[in-house]
């Protein structure tokens, strides 16, 4: 029997955009003569996305849904995707069709190859604004140099084989960052180019808060290197504080006039600024020790679609639900 390859997309106020997804995918796997079954996790829609995830799997015994209990999120909601993929590769994917369907037989073939990860990487950002390229080049870079995990241009649509995704569920911290642990567990790699696409329907949910949001738990989840660059600053201002301190002695000692108040009313502001920003990144860390400690499930399943008696049920998915119980 030929490999299964899981598709999983996480699923949220989508409406019409799933049957369009389904559709897409299935002509482009179908296509290409893959065994297949599609993960769709549906991540607290409001709208009637699970309605319609149900009818696709009632119709079509390879397409899976997973019902959240509430919102979660994306990490989570593709976290869950993966522990209840039971393919021997596992594809993650936009369900708005940014993400070009038309590269997973190249990703497969990548796979068959001997690549235990494949990257697709950005060509262009089409759809995305000006604020939007430049915050998300910021972060990339700015994740790759503090991390020296290599982000420049990447995105969450890759494939992942089982040995490598059985790597990626072992970590077990409560924050996770599928497009930083997926590149961190190293393995054998393969990149291939894609073209970003405008999406199909609708409006992006994302706004720049949860951009934000996710950048933050991204970097503060994967690397303490902002508590240490709080560490340089504060060492730099310490230097410069023994300079001023030394400055101003020699001066009060010869009798010159110190100047005195816009000076001191910079260096307050800055030293200030620069407290209560050192302040907020303990503070984020403090939090991702608290949701550590907790020690909470990371999301909660309230339903599942009709499984096919067929399709295998992956062994750690298996040692999940029965800890649930």
């Amino acid at each position: 029997m030929s490999a299964l390859v899981s598709v999983v997309a996480p699923i949220f106020n989508e409406g019409p955009g799933v049957d369009r997804f389904v559709r897409r995918l299935s002509d482009v796997l179908g296509d290409a003569g893959l065994r297949y079954e599609l993960v769709l996790v549906d991540d607290g829609s409001s709208d009637d996305s699970w309605d319609r995830i149900v009818q696709h799997a009632l119709a079509d015994e390879r397409v899976r849904g997973v019902q959240l209990s509430r919102n979660f999120g994306k990490e989570p909601a593709v976290l869950a995707g993966l522990e209840h993929a039971a393919g021997d590769a596992v594809v993650v994917i936009d369900s708005d069709l940014q993400h070009p369907p038309s590269a997973i037989p190249a990703m497969v073939q990548r796979w068959r190859d001997g690549a235990h990860v494949v990257e697709a990487v950005k060509r262009n950002r089409t759809g995305q604004g000006l604020i939007g390229r430049l915050g998300g080049k910021l972060f990339n870079r700015a994740f790759t140099g503090l991390t020296k995990v290599d982000l420049v241009n990447a995105t969450d649509y890759r494939l992942l084989s089982r040995s490598a995704l059985d790597a990626l569920l072992k970590m077990p911290e409560h924050s996770s960052f599928f497009r930083g642990t997926s590149s961190w567990i190293g393995f054998r790699r393969s990149i291939i180019e894609v073209d970003i696409d405008h999406r199909e329907g609708g409006a992006s949910r994302w706004t720049f808060r949860s951009l934000f949001r996710l950048a933050v738990n991204g970097l503060t989840s994967f690397t303490s290197a902002p508590l240490h660059l709080v560490t340089l600053v504060g060492l730099a201002f310490a230097a410069f504080s023994v300079l001023l301190g030394a400055q101003t002695l020699v001066r009060w000692l010869r009798g010159g006039s110190v100047a005195g108040f816009p000076t001191v009313i910079l260096l307050l502001l800055v030293m200030g600024t620069f407290i209560l920003l050192g302040l907020g990144v303990i503070g984020e860390y403090l939090a991702r020790i608290h949701e550590e400690v907790r020690g909470r499930p990371r999301y909660l399943v309230q339903e599942k679609s009709a499984q096919s008696a067929t399709t295998p049920v992956p062994e750690q998915l298996v040692r999940v639900e029965h800890a649930e119980r």
